[in-house]
């Protein structure tokens, strides 16, 4: 049976004291790989809108939301021993183990490669209460980490990020924190607030894969975290949408239209869309037939159909959306080597990432320097239509408006450049002209 784990730092053996009562609700996390179930090794949970995160362990991937402040009481009764997931996990320099023993005793830390080849195995004495540990990989991109005491064992997996690196790596003791300075901390340095309205990000890992997707949930809800990618969605292979069909392709928990919208009748680059309920479309070099390849370019109001909320529909197909800033998030976390799903870079303006551009570009259409397409997202370089009216014809930029606005004269968008394997954030005039991808609900 499943345990049902609260969200605080001490994820055992709690007491919850509430002032008063109020609903809470339970979130399920499971894994699927296109249709087959898939263990999950963990779940990541951060609140967007206020900070914070907690981390649930496989097999108790049931999540408690009371949305009520609530005090929390160690049982000091409880006789075990608890290993807490590594933080950050992945791993790309160090990272950080923290353990519980209810008794001062000896504590043996092992520590295996995926191979199963000892990489480290030591001793250490340790009184009651929580001790961490610094972790710092070698070469290598997956290791069991196993804490035994007294006759208990516990282990949790590490992924490495990067598996370049050198040596054979190394454990370092970081001390010891007692019980009630910790109790006094839990509160205030990790207990995760939840509102409703919140938007949750749900990170799952298994093995040296992540996949991630957003909500704000308000009732309780069962998650299925997609491990597939560069497929077909499941179920909907492709889309037919104002005459055309396009293919979708799945990107772990995302399903993308994996060709640019075509949709509405071309206007000519200097007249401006108006809301005469008409979709209009620009197309490349001012010639209808490059829409058929590259898709149209669309005026940010005329992509929202003239909405300002976040992941509407737009001009998109029924049961799809214009992708938020937080889904392009994810999407370049899934898509880059080195920072990952929930990664602080994504939150940065500018050039951003590693190689996420390269991994998302096409392999053919760029001017110069195609992409590696790795997960079949193969964005083309679509041009622009400027504000002075003229719609470019070059093959060196993949612009995308996404739903965010800025104000009522800017809004959101990602560039992908030949040449730069990162991705272009920032916000621009809604009077240009973009290329648009459309998201599953």
């Amino acid at each position: 049976m499943k345990i049902k784990t609260f969200l605080t730092v001490i994820a055992f053996s709690i007491i919850i004291v509430t002032f008063s009562q109020k609903p809470t609700f339970d979130l399920s996390f499971t894994a699927i790989e296109s249709a087959t179930y898939k263990q999950l090794d963990s779940i990541k949970v951060m609140n967007r809108t206020q900070g914070g995160d907690t981390v649930l362990f496989w097999p108790d991937t049931i999540l408690v939301l009371d949305y009520q402040n609530a005090i929390y009481e160690f049982n000091k009764n409880d006789e075990s021993l608890k290993l807490f997931q590594n933080y950050p996990n992945p791993v790309r320099n160090s990272t950080t183990i923290s353990l519980y023993i209810s008794q001062k005793d000896k504590v043996n830390i092992i520590i295996f490669d995926k191979i199963g080849r000892l990489i480290i195995q030591t001793g250490i004495m340790l009184e009651r209460g929580f001790h961490s540990f610094l972790f710092e990989p070698g070469n290598g991109n997956l290791f069991l980490f196993t804490a035994k005491w007294r006759g208990k064992s516990k282990s949790i997996k590490i992924l490495h990020a990067t598996s370049n690196s050198r040596g054979i790596g190394s454990l370092e003791y970081l001390g010891e924190e007692c019980i009630n300075s910790q109790l006094k901390a839990t509160k205030a340095v990790q207990n995760f607030s939840y509102n409703l309205g919140d938007t949750l990000l749900y990170i799952g890992y298994t093995d040296t894969l992540q996949s991630g997707l957003l909500d704000k949930p308000e009732s309780s809800q069962t998650y299925a975290i997609q491990f597939a990618s560069n497929i077909p969605c499941p179920g909907t292979p492709t889309v037919s949408y104002d005459g055309q069909v396009y293919n979708t392709v799945q990107i772990f928990s995302q399903c993308w239209l994996k060709e640019n919208l075509n949709v509405g009748t071309m206007i000519q680059g200097e007249e401006n869309m108006e809301d005469n309920g008409i979709i209009e479309k620009y197309c490349k070099k001012n010639v209808e037939d490059s829409c058929t390849i590259y898709g149209g370019l669309y005026q940010w109001d005329e992509m929202m159909q003239y909405a300002i909320k976040q992941g509407v529909q737009g001009i998109c197909p029924t049961g799809w959306h214009i992708p938020t800033s937080g889904e392009w998030k994810i999407l370049e976390g899934v898509a880059d080597s080195q920072f990952r799903i929930g990664d602080p870079e994504w939150d940065d303006g500018g050039n951003r990432g590693f190689d996420v551009g390269l991994n998302l570009k096409s392999t053919i259409h760029w001017y110069y320097y195609n992409g590696l397409d790795l997960y079949g997202f193969s964005a083309i370089p679509g041009d622009w239509r400027g504000a002075n009216g003229i719609v470019g014809g070059g093959d060196f930029s993949a612009y995308f408006w996404i739903s965010d606005e800025d104000d009522n004269y800017y809004a959101r968008f990602r560039e992908l450049k030949w040449g730069f394997n990162s991705v272009y954030s920032s916000d621009n005039y809604k009077g240009l002209g973009y290329s648009v991808r459309c998201l599953m609900d």
